[in-house]
């Protein structure tokens, strides 16, 4: 799922810390303001998809316009896709069984075929999905 949420930024002497009005569980922060933007990125990814794994309500989005910032601070959106958050850190592997004729069996295991290699690959293609690495 994609979201927008805004980011309230604060400079600081060690960078920028950065908070989501919306998300209550914490904070992030960087040393300069494209770290502080990745982290605020990453932060806000990670605890979407807690929510959504978690089974419990993401909150709404704030309108940005109505954020305060103080002197100094500013407000900017953050978008995260969490569907790509969890490609990238659901890396646990399953089993399925599936059901092949026993000639195509015998001819893949002469060929040294991969059985997951190929099911990933396929599924990656019919899903459309980046290639599987």
């Amino acid at each position: 799922m994609k979201y927008a949420y805004p980011a309230l930024f604060r400079p600081t002497e060690a960078g920028y810390s950065v908070r989501f009005p919306d998300i209550k569980q914490g904070a992030t922060m960087g040393e300069t303001l494209v770290e502080a933007t990745e982290n605020a990125e990453d932060f806000l990814c990670g605890a979407l998809y807690e929510m959504e794994i978690g089974g419990k309500q993401v909150p709404p989005v704030s309108n940005p316009a109505d954020i305060k910032a103080a002197e100094g601070q500013f407000v900017a959106m953050v978008c995260v896709d969490t569907e790509e958050y969890y490609r990238w850190h659901e890396t646990k592997l399953v089993n399925k069984t599936v059901v092949i004729p026993a000639w195509m069996n015998r001819e893949a295991q002469a060929a040294n075929i991969n059985f997951s290699r190929v099911l990933q690959t396929a599924l990656s293609k019919e899903l459309q999905l980046a290639a599987v690495k």
